[in-house]
């Protein structure tokens, strides 16, 4: 019997690839999301629409419906995650939770790379309310909650979830165009602007290897009730990474290193240099590769994909780039100091 698949979100990212590859699969595939985003999925992949924070709604959308398997994109909230494990409590035999390394980035005590163990202890204190700090560590403290409510699911009903937690995804589809943010600023052969500290080395993940990661659990029995972290392997310097998108590009790799207070207060970061940010994490994969045989995709190789896509369509420069001619004069005057 062809297994009945939910996915919720489903149209933008990560979840559009995935929509795709599992529709080619043969299996019977039904999206739920609010029906805002628009999309060229195929025609036969069944459609619900309910806003993912209202019980009510998500309540009446799912009502007389049975799936073998959900896998949920959008869920960033304990009370989202409560809503779910008592919707499909005892209705499926496998619910996949997208969650991400920002669990490990709230807390305090541990080294990167961040493995599974690691997410048990001491958590770090609130930072400064409406700050740029406040709110990445806001989203990390709710997919702990998240994570958290789906444990005490399965620790008293056996709710069969696995969890997998993503670093930096890469992908032609990013909706906040972090990887075109790069490509736009090497293509105009300008420098980079890259702030003195934090130099924390770089592990992301590959979109399409996230799929795959996916495809594999819904095809085995492998990991109910377990975190796995899905990320490249590769772990590399900004600097490095800058260099190697811009060998591929056929492009000058060139950076401008300046103090991070004065790339705030001129409001270039986040946007100048994104995967320099503290609230970039980076994951151990081991338990991934050992427990589920997942290869992934070298960093170069994944990198060239998406730069030939970039290079093979018009692009609309994202509202992230801007401020582009006020971070060369920024560099410019940078330059002028140092020749003084």
């Amino acid at each position: 019997m062809t297994k009945r698949i939910l996915i919720i979100g489903g149209t933008r990212n990560m979840g559009y690839y995935l929509s795709r590859r599992v529709y080619e699969a043969g299996y019977d595939l039904t999206l739920l999301n609010r029906g805002i985003t628009k999309d060229d999925l195929p025609r036969g992949i069944h459609r619900l629409h309910a806003d993912r924070g209202n019980h009510k709604q998500m309540r009446r959308a799912l009502l007389a419906k049975r799936f073998d398997i959900v896998v949920d994109f959008v869920l960033y909230s304990g009370d989202e995650a409560q809503t779910a494990t008592e919707l499909f409590q005892d209705n499926i035999q496998r619910y996949f939770a997208i969650s991400s390394g920002q669990v490990y980035l709230v807390r305090e005590g541990i080294d990167r790379p961040f493995r599974e163990d690691d997410y048990a202890g001491r958590l770090m204190p609130e930072p400064k309310a409406n700050s740029y700090a406040w709110e990445e560590w806001r989203y990390g403290m709710q997919k702990r909650e998240v994570e958290d409510r789906l444990a005490e699911a399965w620790q008293q009903c056996r709710f069969p979830h696995t969890t997998l937690r993503l670093p930096m995804v890469n992908s032609a589809r990013d909706p906040y165009s972090r990887l075109l943010n790069y490509y736009l600023r090497l293509r105009d052969g300008g420098p980079i602007l890259v702030p003195l500290t934090p130099d924390y080395a770089l592990n992301h993940v590959y979109a399409l290897d996230v799929v795959e990661a996916i495809m594999r659990l819904i095809e085995t029995d492998a990991g109910v009730g377990t975190a796995y972290n899905i990320a490249q392997d590769e772990h590399i310097s900004h600097a490095d990474f800058v260099a190697l998108l811009a060998d591929i590009m056929g492009a000058s790799a060139c950076s401008v290193r300046a103090n991070r207070s004065d790339l705030v207060a001129n409001g270039f970061l986040p946007d100048c240099c994104t995967f320099s940010e503290r609230w970039m994490s980076a994951l151990d994969n081991g338990r991934s590769k050992t427990e589920l045989g997942i290869q992934y995709t070298p960093l170069r190789e994944y990198l060239a994909k998406l730069v030939a896509w970039f290079d093979a369509h018009e692009l609309t420069p994202p509202l992230t780039y801007r401020r582009r001619h006020a971070e060369l004069q920024f560099a410019e005057g940078l330059a002028a100091q140092a020749r003084t």
